[in-house]
């Protein structure tokens, strides 16, 4: 027994004395610094940094291999703490938050009945799951469970919500989702998303060219939150005045509730939100992030200039614009008439955007006093063109530079400056668009009888329908189908215009271009001839000194071409944007194209290279489009009060729109069926039920037997 125990004792006592060795021989020293930077860790384990815990990412910072501000867990002070411990600085780190896209919830149409695990991962082995569309929620609360900082909760929907304060981005919950529809972001990418197939997208957001999120600003003015409203009509448009009064508002003319009865009058909501904030007097701050040192020269400051300023330095990034007026806007200041778009408005939407920290270098013009090349040498990384489309083509009729024929620009900028009366004048305008509709209702209001020569019938006209009714309604005689053969004068001034009549070869369809009538000529007496035919693209100041284009052009539309995803031209670090690349067209579509820009021009100089979009959603996603609704109340559309035609006639100040109540504008709101890709609200409007204007819906006989 005694002799068992001593075997064993020097056993154990050899085997200590090797290990013993061992250590010495084998002994790898840790770096003291683990230590210490693991000890500034909050301890949470999360591996959102994408390290087995934190020992692994304090060994990763020591070598070299992960910067001090790679904890997700903690914030700005712990990644400073860090950086103290390896003698470095901590660069800013984006903050990030999960969110879910998802509207779906219980109003979501179901395939089957699931009983399976409690697990969103195992109902979506089963056909993807019970819910009818891809991209939604199954609401199993996988996310929930996951979480480690009790981040997410599910409301009554089964929808989850996240704590942005809890949230520290792990992306555990990104992990777990089978459908995609928790997603982190941060500030960047918030602004600079391009609409993918794979997001939850209303009918009305896949219309708006700017993709602005008209489902949330809509409840959340509904709601009360007016600042947050808008701020999410401000992570896409930074003109929201603007627009709210001057754009033709394409996603009105799909959205759902046509099928019932009207369509909501998003127009009208996104005018309220945005007159909020001017009408407080005090500017929402917005937030931007630090300044980055990648500087982008933005040439001319228009809509789609101040657009692109805009959101490259709300990122962080240094825009400078050059603009060739001495003053910002481009043709929202001192061509379109204040009684669409007062000068206060503009003035106001303008210095929201300067006060983010854009230079302006005024009375700068591109072509003459800088080139492309100017601007390198000067440290600018990438150019972004914005110089519109202030070409107006000339009068194409005989004595066509007779004095008294006026293009559309010059007439429009020096009304009440030098054209300040026009009582007992006869003006002619010429053209089917926006600005020779604006012309007629200034003339009309200088006291002038007007005449418009319009080359087609009224639905093929490119003005909007409402602005050829304002026209009409101050007396403009609007004279379709007709066109300029001569300008006729005494002593080389304007004395009338001669004109013909034109005609479709199938004048029930209304197809191709109208044909002049043989002998229909006839004349009317003139003061002033205004051409408001078209506006082109002035290519001079994007040529070299023999003359030879810098920049290709795009055949079609008579702009500087361009990649339409990227809006990158033919010239690597210059981009185009606004009318300088389409021609004349509306203001969202400039608005929508400083974004698109800044997006190519951020990752241009932070990454040197251009991703292309990931399913990118380029027209109307079929799925989306229902033919057929269950709507349970119809509510009668809001009216915007208007000032009479009479009080029009004597006024350039006073906006021809007024404004609305909130309440007013509450009930507009519940009309809103905040749909998502295929589900919608069919109970929306409800709490107005009462009111006697609200009524039930019944469907068309027609639906009825489908």
């Amino acid at each position: 027994m005694a002799t068992s125990i001593l075997i064993l004792f020097l056993l154990g006592l050899t085997a200590a004395a090797v290990l013993a060795a061992a250590s010495k021989v084998l002994h790898v020293k840790e770096d003291p610094r683990i230590a210490a930077v693991e000890a500034c860790f909050p301890g949470a384990n999360c591996g959102g940094c994408g390290y087995p815990g934190c020992s692994a990412a304090a060994g990763a910072i020591v070598k070299g291999e992960a910067a001090p501000e790679i904890c997700v867990a903690g914030g700005s002070d712990i990644a400073k703490n860090v950086a103290a411990v390896m003698g470095l600085e901590a660069s800013f780190k984006e903050p990030k938050v999960a969110h879910n896209i998802c509207t779906g919830g219980s109003r979501a149409n179901l395939l089957f009945d699931y009983e399976g695990i409690h697990d969103c991962r195992a109902e979506a082995l089963l056909y993807g799951g019970e819910k009818s569309c891809g991209l939604g929620c199954i609401g199993m609360g996988s996310c929930v469970k996951v979480c480690g900082f009790d981040a997410i909760r599910l409301n009554d929907d089964n929808l989850p919500i996240v704590d942005m304060n809890s949230c520290r981005s792990c992306g555990k919950c990104v992990e777990v989702c089978p459908t995609g529809a928790i997603r982190v972001s941060g500030l960047t990418m918030d602004l600079l998303h391009l609409n993918t197939t794979d997001d939850c997208l209303a009918p009305c957001m896949q219309k708006c060219p700017a993709q602005v999120d008209v489902r949330t600003y809509i409840q959340q003015m509904k709601q009360g939150d007016m600042r947050g409203a808008l701020l999410t009509m401000k992570e896409r448009n930074p003109l929201p005045l603007a627009v709210g009064r001057l754009c033709p508002a394409p996603c009105e003319t799909i959205c759902r509730r046509n099928i019932a009865d009207e369509g909501v009058a998003i127009h009208t909501l996104h005018r309220f939100v945005a007159d909020w904030e001017m009408n407080s007097g005090t500017r929402i701050k917005l937030d931007c992030n630090p300044r980055s040192g990648h500087r982008v020269a933005i040439i001319g400051g228009g809509p789609a200039g101040l657009s692109c300023a805009y959101f490259l330095r709300r990122i962080g990034h240094e825009p400078v614009i050059f603009e060739k007026r001495e003053k910002v806007g481009g043709m929202l200041t001192g061509v379109i008439p204040e009684y669409r778009l007062p000068d206060k408005v503009v003035n106001w939407e303008i210095q929201s955007i300067l006060e983010l920290g854009v230079e302006v270098r005024s009375g700068v013009e591109f072509g003459k006093d800088i080139t492309i090349k100017d601007l390198e040498a000067e440290g600018f990384e990438a150019v972004f063109i914005a110089t519109g489309a202030w070409k107006v083509p000339g009068l194409k009729a005989k004595n066509a530079d007779a004095e008294g024929v006026v293009d559309s620009i010059s007439f429009l900028s020096a009304i009440n400056k030098s054209i300040t009366n026009l009582k007992g004048k006869k003006v002619v305008v010429v053209g089917d668009t926006n600005t020779a509709m604006d012309i007629i209702r200034s003339a009309a209001r200088l006291g002038a009888q007007t005449t418009a020569l319009i080359p087609c019938i009224q639905r093929k006209m490119s003005a909007n329908k409402n602005e050829v009714t304002r026209a009409a309604e101050l007396g403009g005689k609007l004279m379709f189908l007709t066109e300029p053969v001569k300008v006729l004068t005494e002593s080389g001034k304007v004395s009338g215009i001669e004109y013909r009549e034109l005609q479709y070869d199938d004048p029930e369809k209304a197809t191709g271009t109208p044909k002049p009538v043989a002998g229909s000529e006839a004349s009317m007496e003139a003061d002033l001839v205004v051409v408001a035919t078209d506006r082109l693209v002035d290519t001079t100041p994007f040529t070299d000194e023999s003359g030879k284009l810098l920049l290709d052009l795009d055949k079609k539309t008579g702009g500087i071409k361009a990649d339409t995803t990227t809006l990158r031209t033919s010239l690597a670090n210059v981009f185009v944007g606004g009318e300088a690349r389409t021609g004349r067209n509306i203001l969202i579509q400039a608005v929508a194209d400083g974004r698109r820009a800044a997006r190519s021009i951020h990752y241009l100089v932070t990454q040197n290279d251009i991703p292309e979009p990931v399913n990118p959603q380029t027209g109307v996603i079929p799925e989306s489009i229902l033919k057929h609704m269950e709507v349970v109340y119809t509510i009668p559309r809001i009216k915007v009060p208007e000032i009479s035609v009479e009080d029009r006639r004597c006024t350039f100040k006073e906006e021809v729109k007024g404004s609305v109540t909130f309440e007013a504008a509450r009930k507009e709101s519940s009309r809103c069926l905040r749909c998502g890709l295929t589900c919608y609200d069919s109970y929306a409007g409800s709490e107005y039920a009462a009111d006697a204007d609200v009524r039930e819906y019944s469907k068309p006989a027609k639906e009825q037997r489908a």
